[in-house]
């Protein structure tokens, strides 16, 4: 029993030496690779970039800028042309059976002028909606970038954890293995019993199955993170929390989110949009005044025969007062106004969805610096026992499974300790996107940040154009 624990112990200090040589090459190769690896920040900027959910997001604000160049015609003056010609065949009866037959060939050209002086405010007040839903939409895009920037985030390091996992599961397999062999050949030669070998090969198979979970957990992670990012994982730096970014305490993390989450933003310019709709919907039952001036020019389309040609030009103004339209206007009203009460209790409704991620994510935070330390401290643990566990058995106080037992609770403290690791960085980033901050200028991300009121200003005063600003 005590040839067999040394033995044992032997392998786990073999198992050990080699660990901490392939530690020393790791960091070789690390410092080998130091100058390609990418960090946390470089695919944060290459999500931004190229991320298809926020470029189709940017596309949608693109289209909504639109709304206000539409709303501003309203403003402009309407001008038609129109052009007919045509074969007439003409056959007149004059008094005393006289017959008159011409072929004519009639044509007209005219140009028809029309301007809105007043239309009940509805002008103004669409103007004012389209204004107001680009500014909703510019904070609808700001919370798909934080969505995306903190899926990048959670990408990236999974992609670590989970490698640093399969690193640590083949580190278990291979001492595993060993073990194995060594107890195999001593059951051969009759110094152990069969017990022996099948508690080593069934925590082999232990290790083999969850180094098979772990691998298919990364390549699953790699996977999201070419979704995310836009290029498969390479060398990746370790990530870094962003602690010196967060509020100090729970209640400024709340008064930040709901004063600057885009969320709650783009909620309170929504009820700015449903009450202007209101008096949209009211202009409806006001008076409209039109000017319409036209010119028009007209040759043998006088079927009679007494003209040749007409040339008329004109200006007309129009009053016009709805009096009853079968009730339409009232009940569009009325939904207007049923609207903008329902977009205030979203706004409500909002703030308080803000308040709950805030608080979910200041305590998962808080709850995570404490999973890491005492995932540090485990690990500490567990390495100390394995050690006592080893030096026990070369002096023949513990039996091979005793070994086994210690490796294994190693190895799940390691797990543990990997994926509380993870779960900091991404609570750190989680809690910042809820205080509404998760953006381009407060992690000072190297790219440039995409404006969106650039955009805007270059089509809203446009009066005619087909091609977009970027070309198409």
């Amino acid at each position: 029993m005590v040839e067999r624990a040394a033995r044992v112990g032997d392998v786990a200090r073999r198992v050990l030496l080699s660990g901490i040589g392939l530690g020393a090459l790791a960091c070789a190769l690390l410092a080998d690779t130091a100058a390609r690896a990418e960090s946390l920040p470089e695919a944060l900027v290459k999500a931004y970039q190229t991320n298809p959910q926020l470029n189709a997001e940017r596309a949608r604000q693109r289209a909504t800028d639109e709304n206000v160049p539409q709303a501003l015609a309203a403003y402009r003056p309407q001008i038609i042309a129109g052009l007919s010609v045509g074969l007439q065949a003409v056959r007149d009866q004059l008094p005393g059976n006289v017959i008159q037959t011409a072929t004519l060939k009639p044509w007209q050209i005219g140009v028809t002028v029309t301007q809105t002086l007043f239309n009940g405010f509805k002008t103004a007040n669409s103007v004012r909606v389209a204004e107001l839903q680009v500014q909703s939409g510019r904070e609808a895009l700001r919370n798909v970038g934080q969505g995306v920037l903190l899926d990048a985030v959670t990408a990236y390091t999974n992609v670590l954890a989970n490698q640093t996992l399969v690193e640590a599961q083949r580190a278990n397999v291979n001492f595993l293995k060993e073990t194995q062999a060594i107890t195999q050949r001593r059951l051969n030669a009759g110094d152990v019993t069969p017990t022996d070998t099948a508690q080593a090969e069934a925590r082999l198979n232990r290790g083999l199955a969850d180094l098979n979970a772990a691998e298919v957990n990364f390549a699953i992670s790699q996977a999201t993170y070419a979704q995310v990012v836009g290029n498969p994982p390479s060398q990746l730096r370790p990530a870094e929390t962003i602690d010196r970014l967060l509020p100090r305490s729970r209640e400024d993390s709340i008064a930040l989110a709901l004063r600057e989450h885009p969320a709650v933003t783009a909620a309170g310019f929504d009820v700015d949009v449903a009450s202007t709709s209101i008096r949209v919907a009211e202009s409806s039952l006001m008076p409209n005044v039109n000017v319409q001036g036209s010119v028009s020019r007209s040759r043998d389309s006088d079927p009679t025969l007494g003209t040749f040609g007409t040339d008329q030009a004109s200006v007309i103004g129009q009053l016009t007062q709805p009096i009853y339209d079968g009730g339409t206007a009232a009940s569009q009203t009325r939904q207007a106004k049923e609207v903008a009460a329902q977009s205030r209790l979203v706004l409500d409704q909002v703030r308080n969805q803000a308040k709950t991620a805030v608080v979910s994510a200041w305590v998962a935070n808080e709850g995570a610096k404490i999973a890491v330390s005492a995932s540090e401290s485990e690990v500490k643990a567990a390495e100390v026992a394995l050690a006592g566990v080893q030096k026990e058995a070369a002096g023949g106080q513990r039996t091979t499974v005793d070994v086994l037992n210690a490796q294994q609770d190693l190895i799940t403290a390691r797990a543990r300790l990997i994926g509380a690791q993870r779960d900091r960085v991404i609570a750190s980033y989680t809690l910042l996107s809820a205080t509404g901050r998760l953006d381009v200028k407060t992690l000072n991300l190297k790219t440039p940040d995409y404006l969106p009121e650039v955009h805007y200003h270059q089509v809203r005063d446009a009066w005619h154009g087909l091609r977009t600003p970027s070309g198409q």
